[in-house]
């Protein structure tokens, strides 16, 4: 594959001005952060397809601006926040960064905008963006649309209720109280 086209050595600035695209696949087992947050191992997830999508907009006096559209999505395996089982979960990320020259000018546009700022690079990991939105996009309480297992309605502790039989130790110092002389 050409150096300028390997989306873990991607040239933004050539990848923007060409308007270049890159896709691929890839199994949950290639990105490791990603397969940190997978729940149990009874379901497979499904590969990671990944887009990228690179352009220049121009700006009056100033250059072009540097784009990297993202786009990413993965079925993913987690807990059930409702039942606590297993549940296949559609994580989806679609982002657009805006690439400038360095990090004093990506911090000083950053409170301002409201795309995402990052330094340009001729050597930019992609895939790790890719990891990272996927990351941030996974849902804080994954549910079932309809839990497989019914929900248990009501629960008894044993433990609870033997200890509901004993005296209660203030109903004890009252009778004390009341069988005093003072």
């Amino acid at each position: 594959m050409d150096k300028k086209l390997d989306p873990q050595h991607l040239d933004l600035l050539s990848f923007a001005r060409e308007g270049a695209a890159l896709s691929g696949e890839g199994a949950l087992t290639a990105w490791p952060r990603l397969l940190e947050e997978q729940f149990g191992t009874d379901m497979v997830a499904d590969p990671v397809q990944w887009h990228l999508q690179g352009r220049c907009v121009p700006k009056l006096g100033h250059g072009d601006e540097i784009w990297l559209d993202l786009n990413a999505e993965v079925n993913f395996p987690m807990q059930c926040q409702r039942c606590l089982s297993p549940a296949l979960t559609k994580v989806q990320a679609q982002r657009s960064f805006r690439f400038v020259a360095d990090e004093a000018s990506a911090a000083a546009l950053d409170d301002e905008a409201e795309e995402d700022i990052l330094v340009i690079s001729r050597d930019f990991d992609a895939l790790a963006l890719v990891e990272d939105e996927l990351i941030l996009s996974m849902p804080l309480v994954p549910l079932h649309g309809i839990c497989p297992e019914g929900l248990p309605t009501t629960f008894t502790d044993p433990e609870f209720e033997v200890a509901a039989e004993r005296p209660h130790p203030f109903a004890v110092l009252a009778g004390l109280k009341k069988g005093s002389t003072i």
